[in-house]
Formats: structure tokens, sequence, C-alpha cells
């Protein structure tokens, strides 16, 4: 029972963090723009892909990312603590001008218009998984558990996360038309800054648990 508690919360942990990052639902209306030209089903082909590809782009950066910063010294803290300050500053951009952020996914999906073969550049890199959400994936797998059924439950939480975001993106752009006409711009500002928020909350933490592993290695606060 104990196990799958932990799984879970690293599960809700990573999947909030992905999300609010991604954030799906405000790619799907950039997507419809990009592939305005296409049919459904083409749609449906180029959003499977994008649901491939991005999914992995976050296990790689989940796993590899923070064993190659590591590679040149860099310690798991002072990984933690650079991960967690990036992440908490790229959703605090998010939380003070979104539409700053928007403009530029905008931008980045007008040069992808006219282009044939756009499932992985710019659509999956960087307009879906781009810088920011590589250094989130990085700052979790930085702060992942040593060893132990610990590091059991964060692999599987994680990595899940990591799937269901990735399908999440898939549906979402799948079905881009449909959302688009449901929710409207103002409907998706309103998620992306709920989204924003829990995205600096998970910054924050990762940052504070990177800021203890200091004092542990320091000694400060160890019992005599």
């Amino acid at each position: 029972m104990g196990f799958a508690l932990d799984v879970s919360q690293h599960f809700l942990l990573a999947a909030a963090a992905f999300f609010s990052i991604i954030n799906p639902i405000g790619g799907a209306l950039i997507f419809a723009q990009v592939t305005a030209d296409r049919t459904h089903e083409e749609r449906k082909a180029l959003a499977r892909r994008i649901g491939f590809y991005a999914e992995g782009v976050l296990l790689c950066s989940l796993w590899v990312g923070a064993s190659v910063l590591a590679f040149f010294g860099i310690t798991i803290a002072a990984l933690k603590i650079a991960g967690g300050l990036v992440v908490a500053a790229s959703a605090w951009r998010m939380l003070t001008a979104p539409e700053a952020h928007e403009d530029r996914k905008q931008s980045q999906a007008d040069d992808a218009i006219g282009q044939p073969d756009i499932a992985f550049y710019p659509l999956t890199m960087p307009l879906t998984t781009g810088p920011g959400t590589i250094a989130v994936a990085i700052a979790l797998g930085a702060n992942r558990p040593a060893e132990g059924a610990a590091f059991a439950a964060f692999a599987i939480g994680a990595s899940l996360a990591a799937i269901a975001n990735a399908i999440a993106i898939w549906l979402a752009y799948s079905w881009a038309d449909w959302i688009t006409g449901l929710l409207g711009p103002g409907g998706v500002r309103v998620i992306g800054r709920l989204a924003a928020f829990i995205l600096l909350c998970v910054g924050v933490q990762i940052t504070l648990n990177g800021v203890l592993d200091v004092f542990r290695m320091a000694g400060i606060g160890s019992s005599a």
C-alpha cells in the first residue's frame, strides 16, 4: 500500500509539472492553425507522431539529462537547485506575461506553415516540448531517490507521467478543432494561468529539496 502511494505521489507531481509547462490544450489551438490546410485524418496521423516524439523527449530528458550534467561534475544538489529555479522562473513568466509566452509559440508555429514534414520540427521541438519542458524533466530526474523501493516508485510514477502527457498531447492535437470551438482563447488562458501556478509550486519544491540536500551534505541540522 505504501509503495503504491509513493508511485501515485511521484506520478501526480511529474504529471502536473509536465502538463503545466507543455499545456497541450493551448498547443492544440496553435496546432489547429498550422494544420488548417490538412484533412482531419492527416491531422490525427500528425498528432500521433508528435505524441510519440514528445514521449521520447520527455523520457530521455528525465533519465539521461541529469546523468549528462553529472558527468561534468555538477552535483545532484546543484542540479535540483538550478533546475528548480529554471522551472520556477519559467512558471513566473507564464503567470505574469502569458501573452508573451503564447506569442513566442505562435511565432515558432508560423514558421512551420508550408513545410512538408513538421511533426518533429517545429511542432514537437520547440513548440510542444521545448527548452522549458526539457528543464522540467531534468529537474525532476535530478530529484529522484538514489536506490531501493523509493527509486522504483519514482521510476514508475515519473515514467507513467511522461507517457500520460504524451497521450494527452496526442488526444488534444487530434481533436484540436473541437477544443478550439469549445474553449476559445479565453478558456485556454484561464487553464494556462492555473497550470503556471502549479508549475511555480513544483519549481519551488525542487529548489527546496536541493537546498536541504546541501544542508545535509554540510552536516547542518543532523543529529549529533
